[in-house]
């Protein structure tokens, strides 16, 4: 990707250029007609015409102030606030309509650095929409990294923009690096005709182009979600995919990234399978279960897109340390932290949705002892995939 080194502002320049035919189309500037919401085609994606009037009705509110002496300021959702969550058990953690917001003012030394990224990043989100060049958050912060500072200024710049416009990343032309790996007898057509084959000996990384895949094609009975890589390679060792019965593995490797938590929805809603999750039986295990399952705060704007509360816990329980009789040795204290995190997720409005969770919580609560998935290697150096998950698919035991 690279751009032709246009200022800062050529947004303002490409705006003006096309302002003439945005007011004839939209009959009057900034109407309730262009301000209409945005529809997505097909494909799930909003047309390149939506993206850049919504793009240019931030702009004409910028230039409107100006033109009246007034500083600009940038009204965005407050991401990170739990007050500005709903929890709704179809979908997920739900962005509420009427959440509190927060300022990004242009006459004030703290946030007109912000202010001026936000236009910068909008600049060229408007210019890959209109020339049809889609680029990583990565490729946008090696535009100007002295400008940007680090990635992770990109990156929540990024979310704001897709949640105050309420388009998807994909639909602004920003593709997301993923970190994920799959596993499994898969096959699926990308958006330019390529044929992809996943076998289940070979672990491939999740696709970037998600929304892209069509025609999926798979005999899986089941997808497994599993929290780490080493666990998720252990079972593709052990052929697992092909032993217990055609799945698909699926690993966001720790807390997933949004190419996998899509992956895991697009599967469900293709496949129609059941999908069980693999974690530590530690309060971090189940808090990225719950990203899948729920949904995290910061991007509950996209729940619908991003969630799958079918997903059903298979384990690792706390209640499979008596249970199974594993060793003490290798069981691991709760840290100060994962009791606060503990404690975090015994409040978290889906809780009380699940019954059995609360018991299992209150395991881990009373012992204040955790355990990685590997603990069950004390037992046998193949008993997960031999005994373990067999057992679990075959007789029901998930929650």
């Amino acid at each position: 990707m690279s751009f032709s080194g246009e200022t800062d502002w050529s947004l303002f320049t490409l705006l003006d250029q096309h302002r003439v035919a945005l007011r004839e189309a939209a009959g009057k500037a900034l109407g309730d007609t262009a301000r209409a919401p945005l529809v997505t085609g097909h494909s799930g994606e909003i047309p390149s015409s939506k993206v850049l009037r919504a793009i240019e009705n931030v702009i004409e509110d910028v230039i409107t102030s100006l033109s009246r002496n007034e500083a600009p300021v940038l009204i965005l959702n407050n991401r990170s606030d739990w007050g500005n969550i709903r929890f709704k058990d179809g979908v997920g953690l739900q962005m509420t309509s009427n959440c509190t917001t927060r300022k990004i003012r242009s006459d004030c030394p703290k946030s007109a650095p912000k202010f001026a990224l936000f236009l910068k990043i909008l600049s060229i989100i408007y210019k890959m929409v209109q020339t049809n060049i889609y680029a990583t958050k990565r490729d946008i912060f090696y535009t100007d990294t002295i400008c940007f500072g680090n990635q992770r200024v990109v990156d929540n710049i990024i979310n704001d923009i897709s949640c105050m416009l309420k388009i998807p990343r994909r639909s602004l032309h920003i593709l997301s690096t993923s970190k994920g790996c799959i596993a499994g007898n898969l096959s699926y057509t990308e958006e330019d005709g390529t044929k992809v084959i996943y076998t289940c000996s070979t672990m491939a990384p999740v696709p970037s182009n998600v929304e892209g895949m069509r025609n999926l094609i798979t005999d899986a009975k089941f997808i497994l979600i599993v929290e780490k890589d080493a666990t998720f390679q252990r079972l593709v060792d052990d052929n697992f995919c092909s032993k217990m019965s055609p799945c698909i593995l699926i690993t966001g490797k720790g807390v997933p990234d949004v190419n996998t938590r899509l992956l895991v929805r697009k599967l469900w809603d293709m496949c129609h399978v059941p999908i069980f999750a693999l974690m530590d039986a530690d309060p971090h295990g189940i808090e990225i279960m719950c990203i899948y399952k729920y949904g995290s705060v910061s991007m509950s704007f996209e729940a619908h897109r991003l969630t799958v509360p079918a997903i059903r816990w298979l384990g690792l329980f706390p209640s499979d340390f008596e249970r199974l009789n594993i060793p003490k040795n290798a069981l691991i204290p709760l840290t100060k932290q994962d009791q606060s995190k503990l404690s975090s997720l015994q409040t978290r409005p889906y809780i009380g949705y699940q019954p059995r969770w609360i018991k299992e919580l209150d395991i881990m609560a009373k012992s204040k002892m955790k355990a990685e998935i590997q603990a069950l290697t004390f037992i046998s150096s193949d008993y997960l995939s031999r005994v373990y998950l067999p057992n679990k698919l075959q007789f029901g035991g998930w929650i």
